[in-house]
């Protein structure tokens, strides 16, 4: 990638939040390096596999996928990117320039944009800086919108904001972000192990963060006391209230 003229194109407090798979590590860090200094929030791993793990810690607007990935295929990443969260914006930039894996990006992996190495450090802005705009625009007024700045939870029938605990943002980021949005008990217990002085939170405490939230969700919509995250007998927890996170 060329060294682009800061001066031309540089995009200030860009709200998108960008995750690059890739898994030629020098060309993943200059990427990286490019966005950030476009002033994109850049996050980046090398499989599907480390971007199933980041997700459900990190909300992502736009996904920069590479075809030839290890385990997981990109088009496999990408179709399901797609079905979990199909608002997000998806791109596809990759050395196959064959017309039959273009319309296969598109039609199996349901891309925004398709787009060949190299890429041009210009043109892969622009690509991210539209296709932003089209993400934040689709955001739907029915859902709940969670605020990852100001830690609240806002309804999507009355103007009334929750205020939450870190723990609980965590957990609805994770749950918003899974696959199905539903994880496992035991994962989302690890997703609290880095402020515990224990290896993560144990079940039974689980339990009570998740009773403390439906209490937080009585009080403003009594009918989804129960249901904003259900219990799935011998998995864990599922998300059950659409939610759209916001900066």
């Amino acid at each position: 990638m060329q060294t682009l003229n800061r001066s031309d194109l540089i995009l200030r407090n860009t709200p998108f939040v960008v995750a690059i798979v890739e898994d030629d590590v020098l060309l993943r860090q200059e990427i990286v390096a490019h966005l950030r200094a476009m002033k994109f929030e850049t996050h980046d791993v090398s499989s599907a596999a480390a971007l199933d793990d980041l997700v459900t810690v990190q909300p992502i607007d736009i996904y920069i996928i590479d075809l030839n990935l290890p385990g997981e295929s990109g088009i496999s990443l990408c179709n399901r990117l797609r079905q979990r969260s199909p608002n997000v914006g998806i791109v596809i930039m990759t050395a196959r320039v064959a017309l039959h894996d273009r319309l296969t990006g598109y039609s199996h992996g349901g891309a925004d944009f398709y787009l060949t190495k190299p890429v041009s450090p210009e043109e892969l802005t622009m690509v991210l800086q539209n296709l932003g705009r089209r993400v934040k625009k689709l955001t739907n007024t029915n859902d709940w919108q969670l605020s990852l700045r100001d830690r609240t939870l806002q309804s999507p029938a009355h103007n009334t904001k929750i205020r939450l605990t870190n723990r609980e943002k965590i957990l609805l980021v994770a749950l918003s972000q899974a696959n199905d949005f539903t994880l496992d008990s035991g994962v989302l217990c690890d997703l609290f192990s880095e402020d515990d002085s224990e290896e993560g939170m144990s079940k039974h405490a689980l339990e009570e963060l998740i009773a403390r939230f439906r209490k937080k969700i009585k009080s403003v919509h009594s009918q989804y006391s129960e249901s904003a995250i259900k219990s799935v007998w011998g998995v864990g927890y599922q998300l059950c209230i659409p939610i759209s996170l916001i900066y």
